[in-house]
């Protein structure tokens, strides 16, 4: 061995090779360190850093003494011990100092017995004194001194500032609609729309009639409900360019027939499309009240168009009519057309695709729920009946025209049957006509060649083309509306930031104008394309999108299973909307599988933008109600599994008061219990019942929402009590749900016990014998500063306030001149800078600069910094582990885990534990074992093996100078002087308190001592807590002991588990 006279350590030269782990083996001559540390005061904390450590096998560590007492100490086992070795005052003998450190308590030091499972091979399992036991009083039934009244603030429990404003917004003038002018004309004359004249007589000569049944019925199925975005806006928008296109044919087919065509079909379309959304778009600005009325107009028109084509179905057919393929009732016809009969390029999807959108205005009356007296109720009757309705009429009308008109027809009353010739077999040719020349060339009449064929069987042709304008211009005008509202709707909501411009409305009736502009771009847009059977299936894709939503909504909702889920549709079943569904998503993609691909993904996008941004809404949504009930489904599913060891987790109750206040002790607690454990954060009101419910209920959103913000993973909880000890006492048992129940109570240390009332004293050691009672672990949390910042925030708040009253004024200021100079006082306008007002800067910065200031004396900068010292990335250093009892690994694991998170990831764990030290190696590598076991990786083991000596006299008496004001010095008095102070003051430390106790205390300061010495550069030290035995240490000597434990060191904290392994080696 060699000697580094500099360090007066002594190196182990022999091995040469490194070993995975470092010992320190720790021997101390008392007479020595009382000779190096001759100053009154014990040392205060500050860096100091560490060189690199050997690559010895272990290294052995000496204060400045007798190296002969180590040898003969290694080679005999013991020593001989001298004057020299302990203080004049030492009463430990030779054995004492060698005996196993805890040999005087039942506290047990670690050992992998206790971590064995019972019938292990590896050895016998053996089980540590429970909590139970070194916590309960003994034999003598002595309790603890009981606290009076007590009232102890706890945070930032400041009533609520904020009274409700009742605001009584003017309906006057604000139109509502009931349930037939808002919802069935509405959805009628949507449904109603361009296909039923135009392009129903086609389909069913594709189709057939019974595809056109199939077509109606599935198509207007019991789909209704409100807005769903954005695709359904749009879609509402193209949906206007689709019946102006309608309209736009039939004027042109007008003006072919009186040969008065401006350009060309496709650019008359375009022409007459564009003339038209405008005038409609003046119809709309001009007010609901107005768009109402017009649409009664137009249904009237298009009831008395419907009448007239059934009326004209039974008037006797002319030669000309029939030369145009109409033949009134024939049963020949129906069963021709009865089935389908598609043309190149045209199947059941394509045909669907553009008869779909007839089904687009079941949500007419949805759309403008807001403009409803009562949407409840008239949405689904109005609905409703207006599918039964239509459905009605649009069935009638297929079967109608399919009996009564061919598929193909010439219009040349010469293509008649002659005497001998051959029949082609066809219904046609039964009844005298021969339109077989069809198959060869194109023809222009029948139900697959003439859009007019329902003008043409009607018994008043102009009166078809009135209900073709009233069905077109009504449905486009309704759709107008819908797309603005809907979109108006979605941009309120704030979910797209960019849109809020469109939010804004005009008017009594909040019009959105905005909203009317942009429609009536995308109805432009469209119209140019000018071809309703390309801009059909655009619409089918973008509405089958949006029914499909929508039908999940409704299955999703009842999935849910949320209470305020209440279908009043009787027959409602969830399975048929999850059908509706899916049958939408596939339909989509038979019609169109790239148009589907390209819609999806657009909704996707819109989905991870939405969920990205997270928008600061509340609707009360299926997804809550769902996640509720996942959430309530695992929580009862986790209460039948047994807990074991290698699912434990520190589930913490955090005494923060509110979470702003003390957020240094929040962050530490979330460092290793976020996505691992559960944290609540915990606040006791403490005061009247009443009072202190109000202040409590007032403020729990805002403190929730204040985790939320600040990404905190945790949960707040307040609970109303006369004491503060009775409210955590409330809090331990009842907190958490099932088996998420707090198993940790974390503390921050009572920087001000000294001058603290004798109630808060009682309550907080009170809480920690409580926590124990219950089973539940306790951390406390000593850093320099101290925790609470509610001074500081309380002096932010009043300063935000003034601002914000200077701003207010400068504006009022600056609107006052503003009217003066309007009305022509224009010198006026120069006042500002003769009342030396400056334009308002509300910077952080300045703020901030402002602050320190004007409140220099009130804000503790110091204070200000250490409460955020936990949020900042810790660098490079060390976690001081001083596991000296075994409380079933708490005080390892918590920080082990903290190792793993990233502000952490840099500090090693250094591992203390105390020892017998004439077996220091044997305990070296016993606790070395155990780690690996545990799989913890460590930088260094020390064992220390002089925990047991006596402190020095300075520290010594640093200790008993702290606690002489709390001491009744009973042993100095006569028995009844004594007697009677017993009885005044039964919290004071009595002497035989003090002596029962002599070597505990000396443990705490002789630990303070090496803390000092070996502990002072780590960046966190995690320290077994000591347990006060119930009526043997009274509150405030185990203060005494808490405060010169943890004496000018780095934030420390103070660890005792339930005595209940939480680590094992087992897997």
């Amino acid at each position: 061995m060699s000697l580094n006279n500099s360090s007066s350590v002594f190196l182990d030269s022999a091995p040469s090779n490194a070993n995975r782990f470092q010992v320190n083996v720790i021997n101390e001559s008392h007479e020595s360190s009382v000779a190096v540390n001759d100053n009154t005061d014990p040392p205060h904390y500050e860096e100091t850093s560490f060189g690199d450590e050997g690559q010895n096998r272990f290294r052995i560590s000496f204060r400045p003494g007798n190296q002969d007492r180590y040898d003969n100490f290694l080679q005999t086992g013991e020593t001989a011990k001298t004057d020299a070795s302990f203080h004049a005052y030492d009463s430990h003998t030779n054995t004492y100092y060698l005996q196993t450190f805890g040999h005087n308590t039942m506290d047990a030091v670690p050992k992998i017995e206790y971590y064995r499972n019972t019938g292990s091979i590896s050895g016998p399992k053996v089980n540590r004194p429970s909590l139970l036991e070194i916590h309960e009083q003994l034999a003598k039934n002595v309790s603890v001194a009981p606290g009076s009244a007590d009232v102890v603030a706890n945070g930032d429990g400041m009533p609520g500032d904020e009274q409700a404003e009742n605001k009584e917004e003017d309906q006057a003038g604000v139109v509502k609609f009931g349930w037939v002018k808002g919802v069935l004309v509405r959805c009628m004359l949507n449904i109603w729309g361009v296909m039923l004249f135009i392009r129903l007589s086609w389909i069913v000569g594709e189709a057939g009639i019974g595809g056109a049944y199939y077509l109606i019925s599935r198509s207007l199925g019991p789909e209704f409900g409100g807005s769903i975005g954005l695709i359904f806006a749009f879609a509402n928008a193209v949906a206007v360019a689709m019946y102006v296109v309608g309209f736009a044919e039939t004027v042109v087919d007008l003006l072919k027939e009186s040969d008065s065509m401006m350009v060309d079909p496709t650019n008359d379309i375009r022409i007459i499309g564009s003339i038209t959304v405008v005038i409609l778009l003046g119809i709309s600005v001009a007010g609901m009240e107005w768009e109402a009325k017009a649409q009664v107009i137009l249904l009237i028109i298009l009831l008395i168009a419907i009448a007239n084509f059934f009326i004209g179905t039974v008037i006797p057919s002319n030669n000309e009519k029939k030369s145009r393929g109409f033949f009134n009732y024939q049963a020949s016809i129906f069963a021709e057309n009865f089935g389908p009969s598609f043309t190149k390029g045209e199947g059941f999807f394509s045909v669907f695709a553009i008869f779909f959108p007839a089904a687009t205005g079941i949500l007419a009356g949805a759309n403008i729920s807001g403009d409803l007296e009562d949407p409840q109720d008239a949405i689904p009757r109005g609905t409703m009946l207006a599918i039964f309705i239509t459905t009605v009429a649009y069935i009638g009308v297929a079967i109608c025209v399919g009996a009564c008109v061919v598929r193909d027809a010439t219009g040349s009353v010469n293509d008649t049957i002659i005497s001998g010739m051959n029949c082609n077999g066809s219904a046609a040719c039964g009844l005298g006509y021969d339109f077989s020349r069809c198959r060869h060339e194109p023809c222009q009449y029948g139900l697959m060649n003439n859009f007019q064929v329902m003008s043409m069987v009607s018994g008043f042709g102009p009166l078809i083309t009135a209900g073709i304008f009233s069905a077109t211009l009504s449905s486009a005008l309704a759709s107008l509306v819908s797309a603005p509202k809907v979109f108006q709707a979605l941009c309120k909501d704030n979910i797209y930031k960019a849109l809020q411009f469109f939010a804004k409305g005009y008017g009594k009736n909040n019009e959105p104008l905005r909203g009317y502009f942009l429609t009536f771009v995308i109805a432009m847009a469209f119209i140019l394309i000018a071809e309703l059977n390309t801009i059909a299936p655009i619409i089918s894709n973008f509405f089958l999108a949006s029914y499909a939503l929508i039908n999940f909504s409704c299955f999703h909702a009842s999935y849910a299973k949320s209470p305020g889920w209440r279908p009043a549709y009787g027959i409602y079943n969830m399975w048929v909307s999850l059908f509706g569904a899916i049958l939408c998503c596939a339909v989509m993609f038979v019609i169109n599988w790239w148009a589907a691909v390209i819609t999806y993904v657009i909704e996707f996008f819109l989905y991870i933008y939405v969920t990205y941004k997270k928008p600061d809404v509340n609707w009360g949504s299926s997804t809550q109600a769902l996640s509720y009930v996942s959430a309530l489904d695992n929580a009862l599913e986790l209460t039948t599994v047994e807990d074991h060891v290698k699912n434990f987790r520190p589930q913490c109750i955090v005494l923060t008061g509110g979470p702003m206040t003390r957020p240094a002790l929040l962050d530490i607690t979330h460092a290793f219990t976020k996505n691992s454990g559960l944290c609540i954060c915990c606040e006791v009101f403490v005061g009247p019942r009443k009072l202190c419910v109000k202040e409590m209920n007032s403020g729990m959103a805002k403190k929730q929402a204040w985790l939320i913000k600040n990404k905190i993973k945790a949960f707040y909880a307040a609970v109303a009590a006369y004491c503060f000890r009775d409210g955590v006492r409330s809090l331990l048992q009842a907190s958490g749900l099932g088996r998420m129940k707090p198993n940790t109570l974390v503390i921050g240390y009572k920087k001000n016990w000294r001058k603290a009332p004798l109630t808060e004293i009682e309550n907080y050691v009170g809480i920690i014998h409580d926590a124990f009672d219950f089973e539940i672990g306790v951390v406390i949390v000593r850093i320099s500063q101290g925790f609470d910042i509610s001074q500081v925030l309380q002096v932010q708040d009043e300063l935000e306030k003034l601002e914000q009253e200077r701003l207010a004024l400068e504006a009022t200021i600056k609107d006052n001149e503003c009217e003066e100079e309007s009305g022509g006082l224009r010198g006026l306008f120069k006042k500002a800078g003769k009342l030396n007002i400056t334009k308002p800067t509300p910077k952080k910065e300045n703020s901030i600069n402002t602050i320190q200031s004007m409140h220099v004396g009130e804000i503790n900068q110091k204070l200000v910094e250490a409460s955020t010292q936990f949020k900042k990335k810790q660098g490079k250093g060390t976690i001081d582990v001083w596991w000296l009892f075994d409380d079933g690994g708490l005080t390892l694991l918590i920080p082990y885990i903290l190792t793993l998170r990233k502000k952490w990831k840099d500090c090693k764990l250094r591992i203390y534990v105390g020892g017998k030290i004439n077996r220091i190696e044997e305990e070296k590598i016993t606790m070395a074992s155990l780690l690996s076991k545990f799989r913890i990786k460590f930088a260094d083991i020390h064992v220390i093996g002089d925990i047991n000596i006596k402190p020095n006299k300075e520290s010594w008496k640093f200790f008993e100078e702290m606690i002489e004001p709390y001491r009744l010095h009973e042993s100095c008095k006569d028995l009844t002087t004594a007697e009677k102070l017993k009885r005044e003051t039964p919290w004071k430390i009595t002497d035989a308190e003090l002596e029962a106790v002599k070597e505990k205390s000396y443990r705490q300061v002789r630990l303070n001592e090496l803390l000092q010495e070996h502990s002072r550069a780590a960046n966190l030290i995690v320290l077994s807590l000591p347990v006060a035995r119930k009526g043997s240490i009274s509150d405030w000597l185990y203060m005494a002991w808490l405060e010169i434990l943890t004496k000018n060191l780095p934030p420390v904290l103070l660890v005792r588990g339930n005595h209940k392994n939480v680590l094992t080696f087992y897997s």
